[in-house]
């Protein structure tokens, strides 16, 4: 199984010098599976730089798994060319929208409004399916099988977990650490605890031993008390993570945007310096775009 990285922003595309060798694209991976089947992990930015390169390996074939649908990891999806392909093939797979009860054609929908997008489904030659996912509950994809768990994020974000003939991956999308949100006296306290451990052991046993563990590093451990309640994660939550579960390599994503490239390797050293020694076997990596990692 191999995988490619091309959007490790979060929030906003962030081009420009300062971010040149880490990249200004938003949410974007690719994984390949060992029979070749195709996934892609959110529809951020980096999703057409991805179209561009598949253009080269036609027909397309792709199942793309989303996490949330906030715009970061959706906004390039109208702009996936192999969209237009009359030969292309695209099955798009997320969560059930809480709000509306709406299934995950609703991110199509929405960004397809003639307000929002010129060009409309209907123009789109490609044949596109939608799988709505149900918490939880696995699904085969090709030679890889792809499970699902409820991250901490203020709307429903799914972590995926892709298992291949041995070999695994967790990508986290948005993910805050778990907090109470009420103080030791309050009667809400005791519950809202047991329900926050129930869930970590969920998400800790969905990461069990993974090769790769793709997580959301927005802001170091300074920064986030400001942002608490946004649904991102720090470097040290991430790093803490990766040692609880055993994972092999940690590859730290979702950069923040206003960082740039000389700012984001010293808060990134920062963290390693205060995390080190790390356990014997963990790797840990910071993602930029056109990382292509095979995992062995």
């Amino acid at each position: 199984m191999k995988l490619r990285f091309w959007g490790v922003r979060g929030s906003i595309p962030s081009p420009g010098a300062r971010t040149a060798r880490y990249g200004g694209n938003t949410t974007c991976i690719e994984v390949g599976t060992d029979d070749g089947t195709l996934i892609i992990l959110d529809g951020g930015t980096g999703i057409f730089a991805l179209a561009q390169d598949l253009l080269t390996r036609l027909p397309v074939n792709a199942n793309i798994f989303i996490t949330h649908s906030h715009w970061d990891h959706i906004h390039g999806l109208p702009f996936f060319t192999p969209l237009f392909i009359p030969t292309s093939r695209v099955r798009l797979h997320g969560a059930r929208d809480e709000a509306t009860g709406q299934g995950i054609e609703h991110i199509m929908g929405v960004q397809l409004q003639n307000s929002y997008f010129p060009v409309g489904e209907a123009q789109m030659a490609a044949t596109i399916e939608y799988h709505t996912l149900d918490v939880g509950v696995a699904v085969a994809v090709g030679d890889a099988v792809v499970d699902n768990v409820v991250m901490n994020h203020p709307v429903t974000n799914l972590g995926y977990r892709i298992s291949c003939n041995g070999k695994s991956l967790f990508f986290t999308g948005d993910h805050e650490p778990f907090y109470n949100l009420y103080a030791q006296n309050d009667t809400r306290h005791a519950p809202w605890q047991l329900e926050m451990e129930r869930r970590q052991r969920d998400i800790d046993r969905a990461m069990q031993g993974v090769d790769a563990l793709i997580y959301d590093c927005s802001y170091t451990q300074g920064e986030y008390p400001s942002k608490r309640g946004w649904g991102h994660g720090t470097f040290d939550a991430a790093i803490a993570s990766a040692v609880r579960v055993g994972a092999r390599t940690l590859y730290c994503t979702h950069h923040e945007p206003t960082r740039g490239d000389d700012e984001l390797e010293a808060v990134f050293a920062d963290a390693l310096l205060r995390h080190g020694p790390l356990p014997t076997g963990l790797n840990v990596v910071l993602a930029y775009e056109g990382l292509e990692v095979a995992l062995n």
